[in-house]
């Protein structure tokens, strides 16, 4: 029988910092952080992970990598195979031919690695930072993705836009990937879901920030899936990618001692995030914290969802490097192989049904 089974694994970093003046038990400087989060992305390319995204903010410890093509720069000089993402480029505050001939730049660089996602940003202080009105970042976002696409395949552009006007540009480098590198567009509810698949772009989604339970998934995965198929362009593996926070340990209680301080320290201290604690996101399911046999069951119902691109959060609330080395290797090492096994497992079943 053909093996059909395709499934994407990826990281995801936020770079979430506790400086020791605000957090005097925390001693992490940022110069440190970026070298763990650089080690991780050694360690995942290793591991056999598809992709390293790391995320952009501004102007507070939520995270602290404001420009994240400058991160996947160096990273393109540190590794050689593994894809290396922004999730997300905010596009809301920036000049949209800065951001493509960045992404292009980078795209050199990595000899054709990058995978650009983007969103419109939600946090007040970013907008405040910048002077940019919130009620419009809708707009802005929608004129610079679209800006930003066309310039990435080579167009020359002129534009008369609401926030951009443009005279005759084209990029002076080309992205190795043709006609531009993926992109996704990040997104919560299962309405932008939809009308972000209505006009055929990828999604990013981090569940947990909106969605109550696991079994809201599918409604979401769903309606992006309408979406595409409505817009004649039906989805393909790996083109909804979602987020979860990652620990896998060899018992639950092990699980439990290593990540639930470090989770409820990152949402306690996150600016304007959904209030709730480990023993929440446990009862949410909205997590991938467990054992190997735990998380590979959960991961094969993602894919049987139609969710085949997984990131997993595993560097959050100063969960100590030698932790996250080790949850992510028994993510690669235990987890990955049980999820195919339980895919093979179930095609065979399927394939003796139709006999």
């Amino acid at each position: 029988m053909t093996d059909t089974i395709d499934i994407k694994y990826s990281m995801f970093s936020v770079q979430d910092h506790y400086p020791v003046e605000k957090y005097p038990e925390h001693t992490r400087t940022v110069e440190q952080l970026y070298s763990e989060v650089i080690d991780q992305a050694k360690l995942a390319e290793a591991l056999g992970y598809d992709t390293f995204f790391v995320a952009e903010h501004h102007f507070h410890e939520y995270g602290t990598v404001p420009n994240p093509a400058v991160m996947l720069a160096y990273l393109a000089g540190q590794t050689r195979r593994l894809r290396l993402g922004s999730a997300i480029s905010l596009l809301t505050f920036h000049n949209p031919l800065t951001i493509a001939e960045n992404y292009a730049m980078v795209d050199i660089l990595s000899g054709g690695r990058v995978f650009l996602g983007v969103g419109s940003g939600y946090l007040k202080h970013e907008f405040d930072g910048y002077g940019i009105n919130g009620a419009e970042k809708r707009e802005r976002f929608d004129e610079n993705l679209e800006i930003v696409s066309r310039l990435l395949q080579g167009e020359r552009l002129s534009y008369e836009g609401k926030f951009n006007q443009i005279d005759n540009v084209q990029l002076n480098v080309r992205p190795l990937q043709h006609p531009h590198p993926p992109i996704a567009v990040a997104i919560l509810r299962k309405e932008a879901a939809y009308h972000v698949g209505l006009k055929g772009h990828n999604i990013l989604c981090v569940p947990y920030g909106s969605l109550d339970h696991w079994d809201d998934l599918g409604e979401l995965a769903g309606e992006f899936q309408r979406g595409r198929k409505e817009g004649e362009k039906p989805a393909k593996p790996g083109d909804a990618a979602f987020v979860f926070h990652t620990f896998v340990g060899e018992t639950e209680d092990e699980v439990r001692q290593s990540a639930a301080e470090c989770f409820d320290l990152y949402v306690r201290t996150r600016l304007y995030a959904k209030s709730q604690t480990y023993d929440d996101i446990m009862n949410s399911g909205l997590s991938l914290f467990g054992t190997p046999d735990t998380v590979a069951e959960k991961v094969a119902h993602l894919y049987k969802l139609g969710v085949s691109h997984v990131m997993t959060l595993h560097n959050f609330g100063h969960l100590p490097e030698t932790q996250v080395h080790r949850s992510m290797k028994l993510f690669a090492q235990e987890v990955m192989p049980r999820v195919r096994a339980l895919l093979r497992r179930d095609q065979v079943e399927k394939a003796g049904e139709a006999v």
